[in-house]
């Protein structure tokens, strides 16, 4: 096959107006629940009613994805998705929208969601050999996608719901998921086979990826290391990051200008990633990006840290966590053997979205029993020792 980078354009516009899409839904779902029941209890149920269909259908989805190739589920999935979202304005326009019949549209869209955000995922390798690129160089590419739609995405997400209001705003939600599912149809070629055996049961593909996921070392800590940092993350920026705010005085202006500096160091930390990724040492970048973006981050809410020190450290963190994604994607796909892409691929993402529910009560608890200064010093401990365990082991040191 001749050399293309079409297809890796393609899979970079799907990505980036798929998260573009769902960002604006994640503003604007609990912002209408909000509206339209004034309870907090339940804008949060919402939000749990979409996040636990998405990661159950994520990590059950791959043995689909083999089977029926993963351009096939990414398009059936932008497509279903488009009808699934569009619900939500039409029942507005109705004027028969209620929790009751919101919430099964929410589980809809989550369970949509899971296999078609794995699909495109698992088009990376192909894409990659496609274009003859480095996965490095691929996945850092995805990664400044995914972190430019995180920093600009929400920002406009936000002016949007509030020019035109939460339920028409999905509208544009729907038109992203559809221009997602076109350029993937028309932007990446159809594969000459299926990778997976149609013969076997879909429980028997669903252990096999299992298996191999479990009997891999490397794979196994990454998967630990994400799901537990994810936790803490979770953690930091849903508690711990308003308490301080609100305890010493920063407001949520302060807020909202801390994240903004870390994300777009993490553009830019990403970008270089993309560009220079798949000619640094991996073990020795791994290192250092968590050495420096990872327990500062938490150590910066201190009472005894200075304000312009906070922005300095997130600076420095958020231009060192650009470099992660992509060396743990590029290791994570070339341990799979293709015809398990989809598979282990998908069940690794939904395990290391699995703990991300439980962030905000972890955080809540912990700053109730210990108070913010103690709980700040052991969540940037257990973070500093979660992410350096793996350099321990002799088959992670290989990299």
């Amino acid at each position: 096959m001749k050399p293309s980078r079409r297809p890796v354009v393609a899979l970079l516009f799907a990505q980036a107006f798929a998260l573009s899409g769902t960002r604006l839904s994640m503003i604007a779902i609990p912002w209408l629940v909000l509206n339209m029941t004034g309870n907090p209890m339940l804008t949060g149920l919402t939000a749990f009613a979409e996040m636990l269909p998405y990661v159950i259908s994520k990590g059950l989805g791959g043995p689909l994805i083999d089977r029926l190739g993963a351009r096939f589920v990414a398009v059936v999935g932008e497509a279903t998705s488009v009808v699934a979202i569009t619900l939500i304005p039409l029942i507005h326009f109705a004027d028969v929208l209620h929790i009751h019949t919101l919430i099964p549209v929410v589980i809809g869209v989550g369970l949509l969601r899971g296999p078609t955000d794995a699909a495109k995922q698992a088009l990376v390798p192909f894409v990659a050999d496609t274009a003859t690129l480095p996965l490095e160089r691929v996945t850092g590419l995805i990664g400044t996608v995914d972190r430019l739609a995180t920093t600009l995405g929400a920002g406009l997400a936000g002016a949007l719901v509030a020019f035109v209001g939460a339920a028409p705003a999905l509208i544009i939600n729907a038109i992203a998921f559809c221009l997602a599912g076109l350029f993937v149809a028309f932007g990446i070629p159809r594969r000459s086979r299926h990778l997976a055996d149609a013969g076997k049961s879909y429980l028997s593909d669903l252990r096999e990826g299992w298996n191999f996921l479990t009997e891999d070392p490397v794979l196994v800590r990454i998967v630990v290391m994400i799901a537990v940092t994810n936790l803490l993350d979770q953690a930091l920026i849903s508690v711990m990051l308003p308490v301080w705010a609100r305890e010493y005085g920063g407001g949520p202006g302060a807020i909202g200008l801390l994240v903004a500096v870390q994300s777009a160091f993490a553009v830019a930390g990403a970008a270089t990633a993309a560009r220079f990724g798949d000619r640094m040492p991996r073990l020795k970048t791994y290192t250092i990006a968590f050495l420096i973006g990872g327990a500062p981050r938490f150590l910066i809410l201190l009472p005894v840290v200075p304000y312009d020190l906070m922005f300095v450290v997130l600076a420095g963190a958020g231009f060192a966590i650009g470099f992660i994604n992509p060396i743990i994607s590029a290791v994570g796909f070339e341990r799979m053997p293709e015809p398990l892409v989809g598979r282990v691929s998908s069940l690794m993402a939904a395990l290391a979205w699995a703990l991300i529910p439980f962030g905000g009560l972890f955080g809540g608890a912990a700053i109730a029993l210990l108070g913010l200064p103690a709980t700040v010093v052991v969540t940037a401990a257990a973070y500093f020792a979660v992410t350096m365990a793996p350099i321990l082991a002799p088959s992670f040191r290989k990299l």
